[in-house]
């Protein structure tokens, strides 16, 4: 139980007061890799999975490292054909082996670094096209057109502020819908105003933005 421990250490508020955690053993990673993803299928391939159920709600707590470095997530379950929502490809093989993270310990400064969902099907509920429609005005005011067609995308991630990872349902093209922000690393989309619709310096889209983190995840 020491992962779920030093996750507890580091992250105190996700117990809230009166629940109960029921932790399993922890075991080796056995589900393979993910096709497509060779940097994060090496990662999850080094992991221990640690079950954990809080009230109704399950949870595997992934971690890997040294005993005195260990780092991790705690994700949803896999998902695999359960959830009906229209993700990239890249997206659903993904949910094959894992229903997406929650919450971090040990956490490197990656594109995930103070997101609340990512890459899970809660995250996909968050409707893109309310929230870029909740701030019609900027680009109003501005006198431009928005770029891109809100229905062609979906959310993949949900940060705390609000911020959304935005990728487009075919191909996982990622664009950023950031209203506030300290970014950097990022480019206004044309026709966008600054505070708006960003892409990320050399990471197109969804797949290189799991490998650019599981990356930075694997370092020492």
């Amino acid at each position: 139980m020491i992962d779920w421990q030093l996750f507890q250490n580091e992250v105190s508020w996700f117990l809230q007061p009166g629940d109960n955690a029921e932790v399993g053993e922890p075991r080796p990673w056995t589900r393979g890799p993910i096709d497509g993803l060779p940097v994060l299928s090496a990662l999850l391939d080094e992991a221990t999975l640690t079950p954990v159920s809080v009230a109704e709600d399950a949870y595997e707590l992934l971690a890997w490292g040294p005993a005195d470095n260990r780092r991790g997530w705690l994700c949803r379950q896999p998902q695999g054909g359960v959830v009906d929502v229209a993700v990239a490809p890249v997206h659903r093989r993904f949910w094959e082996v894992c229903g997406g993270m929650v919450e971090r310990f040990g956490e490197p400064t990656t594109w995930w670094t103070n997101q609340d969902e990512v890459l899970t099907a809660e995250a996909t509920r968050v409707p893109a096209a309310d929230a870029l429609a909740d701030y019609a005005w900027m680009w109003d005011q501005d006198g431009l057109e928005m770029a891109i067609d809100p229905a062609d995308y979906y959310t993949a991630a949900v940060e705390a502020n609000g911020n959304l990872t935005l990728a487009r349902h075919d191909d996982g093209r990622l664009v950023v819908f950031a209203p506030d922000h300290s970014f950097s690393g990022v480019t206004p989309l044309a026709d966008s105003p600054a505070y708006a619709l960003l892409t990320i310096d050399d990471v197109p889209d969804l797949t290189s933005w799991i490998e650019v983190c599981a990356a930075a995840w694997r370092r020492d």
